[in-house]
């Protein structure tokens, strides 16, 4: 007879060999933090409740490009080390003196590409190497006059994603790229961005925040530091993207804390600028830090707008694999991140799969992945899903 999962309790201080793996992670209830707002238009909000986790330091701004407002700013003039956020600066700077042609040599476009689309590390790096490294920020510093951004510290000069960054000058950069840039360097940078893929050439799941918050149409710029592992193919931890550091003193941006940000635009005509910069406690795992990305980022007043149909589920286990069918006949689609929160649209029965002491042969949909899981790893007081229709 098959053990459904509201008895796992109880089977876990029995079942030495999955204690591990049944450690489930835990999602604390957000604090509702108000945050200021430029005058909504008539019948918008002024004021909104945005769903910061416990522990985490947010910066967020979101920009309504058709009523000229700001629908949200919290800690927006806020330093953050951008991680991967700065290769927006990185391609604009390249394409920057290529009028009024804007021909890209076919190497330099395979590497723009890949960097803006799947946060290619290595491209990032020939250019900060071949570009002048810092001085590439300062240059866009002054061409779009941004306030809040500075080059890596001295100590970090090599380190292109300790570049400072604030959600404010991020939206000066998306308002640059929509507004002012050229047809052809604003098409080449969005165009990659509303093409983002799923997994970063790091092998890191890149669907969070803005990606996993929002019905497409978007484009997003996504960063990420300080996690040793994050979905996509099952893989042992490896070492953060960026180099570890300790602080750096005398700078005003955290280097040791894990960062996870979510940037781009949201709705027809790229109608809403989201910036949401995150910083988490030392040893926050990936799933847990893309959880509470994704949590912030729907509580956000983004006018134009549209959120996922389905129910929320949190999952447990490492190198959990989406598959095809709800069957594992075939080759996986991806990993999920380790405890990351799934959306699920519905669920039915297929394959019967075993993890002893439990049984399960009901698999859920998740819409966002194109797949199924066993519902085995789904947080569930039972093999079914409650409140989830049948596919």
């Amino acid at each position: 007879m098959s053990r459904t999962r509201s008895r796992r309790s109880g089977a876990r201080a029995a079942v030495a060999l999955l204690s591990a793996a049944l450690a489930l992670t835990v999602f604390p209830a957000p604090t509702a933090v108000a945050a200021e707002a430029s005058p909504p238009p008539a019948g918008g909000r002024a004021v909104s409740s945005l769903q910061v986790p416990p522990g985490v330091t947010a910066g967020v701004a979101v920009y309504d490009r058709q009523s000229g407002t700001f629908t949200e700013q919290l800690n927006a003039t806020t330093q953050f080390r951008s991680a991967s956020v700065v290769k927006l600066l990185i391609a604009l700077d390249f394409l920057w003196n290529r009028g009024p042609a804007y021909d890209i040599p076919s190497a330099d476009r395979a590497r723009l590409d890949a960097m803006l689309r799947s946060s290619d590390d290595d491209a990032a790096s020939y250019y900060w190497a071949n570009n002048g490294a810092g001085a590439i920020v300062d240059r866009m510093v002054t061409r779009l006059a941004l306030t809040g951004t500075a080059r890596p510290p001295a100590t970090y000069e090599g380190y292109w994603g300790y570049t400072a960054l604030t959600a404010a000058d991020t939206v000066r950069i998306y308002r640059y790229l929509l507004e002012q840039a050229p047809a052809a360097v604003r098409d080449h940078v969005l165009g990659n961005l509303h093409a983002s893929t799923r997994c970063g050439t790091d092998g890191f799941d890149q669907r969070f925040g803005i990606a996993g918050a929002f019905e497409q149409p978007w484009a997003a710029k996504q960063g990420w530091s300080g996690f040793s592992s994050g979905g996509c193919t099952p893989q042992p931890p490896h070492p953060p993207t960026v180099a570890p550091a300790g602080p750096a003193g005398g700078t005003a941006v955290d280097l040791t804390r894990p960062v996870l940000h979510s940037t781009g635009t949201v709705g027809t005509g790229d109608r809403t600028i989201v910036a949401v910069y995150t910083s988490h406690p030392v040893g926050t795992t990936y799933g847990k830090a893309y959880t509470d990305l994704g949590r912030l980022t729907r509580s956000l007043n983004v006018p134009g707008a549209v959120q996922p149909a389905g129910s929320w589920f949190g999952t447990w286990g490492e190198n959990v694999r989406v598959r095809p069918g709800p069957d594992t006949s075939q080759p996986p689609i991806t990993v999920l991140p380790a405890g990351v929160e799934a959306l699920v649209t519905c669920q039915k029965q297929g394959e019967s799969v075993s993890v002893p002491p439990y049984l399960n042969d009901w698999w859920a949909y998740l819409p966002q992945y194109g797949g199924y899981v066993t519902n085995i790893y789904l947080q569930s007081p039972g093999n079914q899903l409650p409140g989830v229709g049948v596919c």
